[in-house]
């Protein structure tokens, strides 16, 4: 009964950060915001199946490319979880459908979810099947049964600030987790990718956005503005013990290093010169005038708190492959 109310509590709207009218974000609201506004800026800067994920490098080896280490990523998620040809898995927050593509050329049946409207337009553009559902509640009578889960960065966005505040955050995770269990057969594998809290982190009471811009508090203040209505977990062992009632953990390890560098090749990409990118900039002169929320979140483009906070170890990166019990 635990869930059941858990559950019923957090799909009512409204549990969020505020934004410019002093309204508070729902969690699609946040997604759309997070991501469909600057779903033309990664597709021109990434690819119609962009990877807006953390890549991996072997052994720290960054002289490949960005698209090797993102291939390599995608392999290392298919060995852990056993996918081969006609695997049927779900990709829970599936982006712009990088890894839903990886799936589809080895003729693995991939199926995406996402909360952002415009990143499930560009899986449709691109022949990949995706549909617009919150992840954290998807039952069997939805898609059916699977035989391995990920969710590729999109475990960030599972809690919420206003459950952290509400001491019920454990509690969410939990929901998760069981969630994710009914779906998967005995042995069945989930991978997750997310940010979790470094040993630099500071309370929430200490994050100010009007600090100085090169200071702790207003980088982390801006990360949040990133993402208004999320909240991370605090470490690998708050997400085994999350877990635990329901998967042993398999695998563990940490891509902080790789995700400074993954930052470092998305901003090369995005500072590019592309006509249609830099058309579309203007398109924002509006929305950049009337919405305070939205100037913050060219902030975020420019000052980039992902890769200072990684680098200041406010931030640490958390891959981890759970197999259910």
């Amino acid at each position: 009964m635990k869930n059941v109310a858990v559950k019923e509590k957090r799909n009512k709207p409204g549990r969020g950060w505020l934004d410019n009218k002093g309204l508070e974000f729902s969690k699609q609201q946040e997604m759309d915001f997070s991501y469909t506004n600057i779903d033309k800026l990664v597709r021109y800067s990434l690819g119609e199946n962009a990877h807006f994920d953390n890549a991996l490098y072997y052994n720290n080896d960054y002289s490949i490319t960005l698209e090797t280490a993102q291939k390599q990523k995608c392999e290392f998620v298919c060995d852990f979880l056993n996918i081969t040809e006609g695997s049927k898995v779900l990709d829970l927050g599936c982006g712009w459908g990088g890894f839903l593509k990886h799936l589809k050329d080895i003729k693995a049946k991939g199926i995406g979810v996402s909360l952002s409207t415009g990143q499930v337009k560009a899986c449709h553009k691109n022949d990949l099947e995706a549909y617009v559902k919150d992840m954290r509640y998807i039952i069997p009578s939805d898609f059916g049964y699977f035989d391995a889960i990920t969710a590729i960065g999109s475990f960030d966005h599972v809690a919420t600030l206003s459950d952290y505040k509400k001491g019920v955050q454990d509690d969410v995770y939990d929901d998760f987790f069981h969630h994710v269990y009914d779906l998967l057969p005995k042995g069945g594998r989930f991978y997750i990718q997310t940010m979790i809290f470094g040993k630099n982190m500071i309370p929430f009471e200490e994050m100010n956005i009007n600090a100085p811009k090169d200071s702790i508090p207003y980088i982390c203040a801006l990360q949040l503005k990133h993402h208004p209505n999320s909240w991370l977990p605090y470490s690998f062992g708050h997400l085994i013990k999350v877990a635990s009632p329901y998967f042993n953990i398999i695998h563990q390890s940490s891509g902080r290093l790789d995700f400074i560098e993954t930052n470092r090749q998305w901003n090369k990409r995005f500072r590019k010169f592309n006509i249609r990118k830099y058309l579309w900039f203007l398109t924002l002169l509006p929305k950049f005038i009337a919405n305070r929320e939205f100037r913050y979140q060219l902030d975020v483009l420019r000052y980039n708190p992902n890769r200072l906070c990684f680098e200041k170890e406010i931030l640490d990166h958390a891959r981890m492959v759970f197999e259910k019990k």
